[in-house]
């Protein structure tokens, strides 16, 4: 098992699309919820009455790396007005959450796990010297209160108690204090044991359960990777047994577990929350850090060029509470909602569907995701996820010139200040990989460095589309980390109203989206033709995306799911041909709306 460690935002920066892709957030909600959004310009973590729980943490988690890569002066100040104001609420004995004393035993330690952790993605970024001391005095402070038995783990902290080890880790570092390792043991005891409840997992219920909840469960994937070490346990590579599980009976195409809210099975018109999405994302990001399994790097890939795109909208103004595979409309349920456990709105695109969890937490997924470009280990520096990017550390400076996973060129130019060795994390699906233009049969790529060494490598490969089954006889393209969907054309209607006090107006308001074009189409053939373009205005630019896939379909009678006119039947009435054939244009899952992704073979 191959460990690596994390760089920081002062020696990763971003290029290319991903540089633009975290432009386009900044300019969008993430930039600006501290200004226009009541749970964070208000929230009693500043001082304010609205929310002071999770959602100014969860804000932050993303809000501060996306200011530090992009080195945007404006960003780092808010971030260190929220940060200081926080810090100087601290309560003398270490408890930092806005609640009083009395109400310690009944406020969910969930925010306590979450603002530990806010507060070291904070240090890692700006070097506050004042922070590793906080972090130490909060979990101080939470070791003795749970110690003297004056509080203890229960709701969301209790299922989330895996969350507390990135800070735990952080504080093991730094001062390694012999408390520490009995916290540890007290905050994993106390926690869920998510072993004991698969079996909950391999039938959805409409039925809101701790055990199911889809979030919990994207979280609970990193929980052996991050605690196994202070634990004193042997690593047991648990994760994939229990991904096996949750994917067997509720994966999708682009490696989600249906969850809207809780788990709901195989059905391609079930919906995932987004936050799902980034606490996924996050949990592979660790599980390849603490393994170095590429396994892990590649459905981490898949997710975030696919799966994360796709249910924030292009400007990133609005995202879904919840996505669907095959999602031909977003318009609110005119009576009973089709999810099992959340409402009719949630798969609406706008400020804050259904709930605003996911508003402040899906700003962590791409600045996090940048941060996992190259990461490294004694004297090896590894090219993990084959992002646009700049590294520049003590070792050496790294610079990764690509379109991937739109185009297969991988370009580096390496200035070594020291000895090193530096390895490239080929995917396991590249075909006829070469190195400057000579064949390579290894894919475990790995380059020797003598200090003062100059040099430039391109890589390159090929990658094949494939139909993949999926279950109830339906299928999915996918080329590379690439799922392809069959998109279909919309109207938008806008929606500016005030619920609850939160005023929802543009560019922050909510849409329905209408569909305009047919959707109604079975695979007519297996031969795929890839035709790949330049990166327009964005990476997952729906009007012209950087890749296509060009299908034969035709027309079928799928029909409508029971008692709706605007969502399509789980399994399509007929698969018998109603046209000949058609040759479709399918695009990018992360690039489409709307869309169809899971489709039968016409008969």
């Amino acid at each position: 098992m191959k460990k690596w460690n994390f760089y920081t935002s002062k020696e990763i920066k971003p290029e290319g699309w991903l540089k633009k892709q975290l432009e386009i957030q900044k300019n969008g909600l993430s930039g600006n919820l501290d200004k226009m959004w009541r749970d964070v310009k208000d929230s009693a973590w500043i001082g304010g009455e609205a929310e002071g729980w999770e959602r100014v943490p969860y804000w932050l988690d993303g809000f501060i790396p996306l200011a530090y890569l992009l080195e945007d002066a404006d960003m780092i100040a808010r971030a260190k007005k929220y940060i200081d104001a926080i810090v100087a609420n601290q309560k003398p004995d270490g408890w930092i959450c806005p609640c009083s004393d009395e109400d310690r035993a009944t406020y969910d330690t969930w925010a306590i796990m979450l603002i530990s952790k806010v507060l070291v993605v904070y240090y890692e970024c700006s070097g506050d010297e004042r922070i590793p001391k906080v972090v130490f005095d909060v979990l101080k402070n939470f070791y003795d209160l749970l110690k003297e038995e004056k509080i203890k783990l229960f709701g969301w902290g209790k299922y989330r108690w895996f969350e507390t080890f990135i800070a735990i880790n952080f504080v093991k570092e730094r001062f390694d204090p012999e408390w520490l390792y009995d916290f540890a043991k007290i905050i994993a005891e106390q926690g869920q044991d998510y072993n004991e409840v698969t079996k909950l997992w391999e039938r959805p219920l409409n039925h809101w359960k701790f055990d199911t909840h889809i979030v919990n469960l994207g979280m609970m994937l990193k929980a052996e990777a991050v605690s196994h070490d202070i634990l004193g346990e042997e690593y047991s590579d648990n994760a994939q047994k229990l991904y096996d599980i949750l994917y067997k009976y509720n994966g999708t195409p682009v490696e989600l577990f249906t969850g809207d809210e809780c788990l709901s099975g195989l059905s391609p018109i079930q919906g995932t929350e987004l936050c799902s999405v980034v606490e996924q994302m996050y949990s592979y990001e660790h599980l390849f850090a603490a393994t170095g399994d590429r396994k892990w790097a590649e459905k981490l890939e898949v997710i975030a060029y696919n799966a994360l795109p796709a249910t924030i909208s292009e400007d990133m103004w609005t995202h879904q509470y919840l996505q669907m595979s095959n999602q031909m409309a977003c318009i609110t349920f005119p009576g009973r909602s089709l999810f099992r456990t959340n409402n009719s709105e949630a798969h609406l695109f706008g400020l804050e569907p259904h709930y605003g969890c996911c508003t402040a937490n899906f700003n962590q997924g791409w600045p996090k995701f940048a941060l996992s470009a190259f990461m490294h280990s004694e004297n090896e520096i590894i090219s993990s996820m084959l992002l646009p990017s700049q590294l520049s550390c003590e070792k050496a400076d790294i610079s990764l010139d690509t379109e991937y996973p739109f185009t297969n060129k991988l370009t580096y130019t390496v200035n070594a200040k020291e000895d090193f060795e530096f390895a490239v994390r080929i995917p396991s699906f590249a075909k006829n990989l070469s190195v400057d233009g000579k064949g390579e049969k290894t894919a475990n790529l790995s380059f020797s460095f003598k200090k003062g060494e100059k040099r430039t490598i391109v890589i390159e490969f090929e990658t094949d589309p494939v139909i993949e089954k999926r279950p109830h006889g339906l299928n999915s393209v996918k080329c590379g980390s690439l799922v392809f969907s069959l998109p279909v054309s919309y109207e938008k209607k806008m929606h500016e109203y005030e619920r609850h006090g939160v005023e929802r107006k543009f560019p922050y308001c909510d849409y329905e989206l209408s569909p305009t074009s047919e959707w109604s189409f079975g695979l007519a053939s297996d031969k795929i033709e890839i035709e790949r373009n330049s990166i327009s205005s964005s990476a997952f630019c729906e009007s012209a995306p950087a890749v296509v896939a060009k299908v034969k379909v035709k027309k079928i009678n799928w029909g409508y799911e029971d008692g709706f006119d605007t969502v399509c039947a789980k399994i399509p009435e007929s698969v018998k041909a109603q046209s000949d054939e058609i040759e479709a244009e399918f695009i990018p899952y992360g690039c489409a709306k709307l869309r169809m992704t899971e489709l039968p073979f016409a008969e």
